[in-house]
């Protein structure tokens, strides 16, 4: 697989990118390094000089408060650039690190500048990426601040489903998510054995289970109802694959 291989059909996902486009991204120079689980990318305060591209694997975005608790702020799948920001915000505010082994490229943000100066498309589908993912986290919000802890896992569940889908890696109602009970906690404010109790009760009503790095939806339509998702907040392209 091609380095930027993933990223380009995350962005044709949503936008319109020719052949042309396409290469271009081909073409962009990126230095790839494989990562351990729970290794740190970038930290609060660093000035990146390079953005990161998730090839394979998982990432999260983290805050930690000063009684050393964190907050994961959002997931990262195969084909983000969750620092992405750091081309134009020179100091990071977050921590990002992954979550299970994982295949990260660096780009550097002169290689980046000079790519979206030359191919608007590019640079109108990257814009849309940062769009969506400020969408994404005015529903974490909504998520955290309103919904009681079982629609809060199922909510959260159905959306990294609905976007793993949408790269083409959900197969037979399961898709890979390696993470565990605690930082499902640190996501959703809640300690890890609410989200045990929360997860028991999903899998005695056969509605999803998560073991073994795999999340499987059995009865979709019942974590929708549970969650009340609505995934029109991932700005999804008409012409998605079926989920």
């Amino acid at each position: 697989m091609h380095a930027t291989e993933m990223l380009i059909r995350r962005l044709r996902v949503d936008t319109h990118l020719s052949e042309d486009d396409a290469q271009a991204l081909k073409s962009l120079p990126v230095h790839v390094r494989e990562f351990p689980a729970d290794t740190p990318i970038v930290l609060e305060g660093d000035r990146p000089s390079q953005c990161c591209l998730v090839m394979n694997g998982f990432a999260c975005r983290s805050k930690v408060v000063m009684q050393g608790e964190r907050q994961i702020l959002s997931f990262h799948i195969p084909g983000d650039i969750p620092d992405l920001q750091s081309l134009f915000l020179k100091i990071m505010d977050h921590d990002l690190a992954t979550i299970s082994p994982a295949t990260l490229g660096f780009i550097d943000h002169a290689a980046l500048r000079a790519l979206i100066d030359a191919h608007p498309a590019i640079a109108r589908a990257l814009w849309r990426e940062t769009l969506i993912d400020a969408a994404i986290f005015r529903e974490w919000i909504v998520n955290m601040g309103v919904r009681p802890a079982a629609a809060r896992m199922a909510h959260l569940l159905a959306e990294v489903r609905s976007r793993m889908a949408a790269i083409g890696l959900v197969h037979d109602k399961e898709f890979e998510f390696p993470v565990t009970q605690a930082k499902l906690g640190e996501a959703l404010g809640l300690s890890t054995v609410h989200v045990n109790r929360v997860l028991q009760a999903f899998r005695a009503e056969h509605v999803l289970d998560l073991k073994k790095n795999t999340v499987t939806i059995t009865d979709y339509e019942k974590v929708v109802a549970a969650a009340g998702f609505d995934d029109s907040y991932l700005h999804r392209s008409r012409n998605d694959p079926p989920a």
